[in-house]
């Protein structure tokens, strides 16, 4: 029977590049403590990658000794373990469709889950945690309309909507329109207005001007 520490290793080079493993899972194994202290001699060894309290990837290094693995690729392990929702922020999301144009330099991703500090080598980045409003419709364009308009705020949200609705197909704005009574009463009302007064002026013809 291999060792506590060589079992880890092993299940780590059998997962995903960038599959989260956390001591939890290996508790058949041994006490929490020898699984800890497992886990520490291999991230001191640089055989796996510590990124965040309890939380470890296999450590892949690039040519310059530094790890190569996706800040994305670890925070979409994370949701899924804890069978989370997750998405971008609402600053890629507002920048996505031209409301601002420039994001924070801070890695955030949104989700149902927990929040978290992640550390990837020199990069940081956070798992926040959102109402599930902010996340209920994915990664859908829809989905991304919403968190714009929650980053923009209250007082840009009529103008943000009416640039929404020029951008956004039919279906699209259907799909936005149709979870509004679970919105802020700011951002349903937003919705509603620029769905009127956009529909009097272009019609119901809409098309999707994003890729």
């Amino acid at each position: 029977m291999p060792s506590l520490p060589a079992a880890i290793l092993e299940k780590s080079l059998t997962v995903p590049k960038g599959h989260v493993l956390s001591p939890k899972e290996f508790l058949h194994l041994g006490s929490r403590a020898a699984v800890d202290q497992a886990f520490s001699r291999l991230a001191k060894a640089g055989s796996l990658l510590r990124v965040a309290r309890g939380i470890y990837v296999a450590c892949a290094q690039g040519e310059a000794g530094t790890p190569v693995v996706r800040t994305e690729v670890i925070a979409l392990s994370i949701a899924a373990k804890g069978k989370a929702a997750i998405t971008s922020s609402g600053a890629e999301a507002a920048k996505s469709f031209g409301l601002i144009a420039q994001t924070p330099d801070e890695v955030v991703f949104l989700t149902s889950g927990r929040s978290k500090q992640l550390t990837v080598g020199a990069t940081k980045a956070s798992l926040q945690h959102a109402p599930y409003w902010m996340v209920a419709l994915g990664n859908s364009l829809a989905g991304d309309a919403i968190r714009a308009l929650a980053w923009m705020g209250a007082e840009c949200a009529e103008g943000a909507a009416s640039q929404l609705h020029n951008q956004l197909s039919a279906s699209q704005w259907e799909a936005l329109s149709s979870v509004r009574a679970s919105l802020p009463s700011w951002m349903a009302a937003a919705i509603g207005k620029a769905g009127f007064y956009g529909g009097l002026s272009k019609g119901s013809g809409a098309t999707d001007q994003r890729p």
